[in-house]
């Protein structure tokens, strides 16, 4: 399964926007640009976590914005900017991600500090 969404900006009819999101089970594609063409990719075990954010004008367009939090060090968020089926592609992109990451044994290991355990608690773990 997957999803090809563009960012939906038209002044007069036209098109403001030459941006377009493939979103499969593997990763995540933002192709934007007309003349120049600009790629951003993430495979879908680097989405950590996933947020839809609706503002008045998304709602009455029955348009979303979406967030991917990822592990990626040139892009730690991917914005997905007024799209359809927002609330469907966010649950996709969070299975897809958790599906990914099973596959791939990877283990989500965010804020995980040694510094939290007491004294006792390593003595007895010991």
């Amino acid at each position: 399964m997957s999803f090809v969404e563009r960012k939906r900006v038209k002044f007069f009819g036209l098109p403001l926007s030459f941006t377009k999101y493939t979103i499969t089970e593997e990763k995540l594609t933002i192709t934007s640009g007309f003349l120049s063409i600009t790629e951003d990719d993430a495979y879908m075990y680097k989405i950590q976590d996933v947020r839809l954010t609706r503002s008045l004008s998304e709602r009455i367009f029955k348009l979303g914005t979406i967030t991917c939090y990822t592990g990626d060090t040139t892009h730690p968020e991917l914005i997905l900017h007024h799209i359809k089926h927002s609330s469907q592609i966010k649950d996709f992109i969070m299975t897809s991600s958790e599906e990914a990451r099973r596959k791939r044994r990877s283990l989500h290991t965010l804020n995980i500090d040694a510094q939290d355990l007491d004294e006792e608690e390593l003595a007895e773990r010991n």
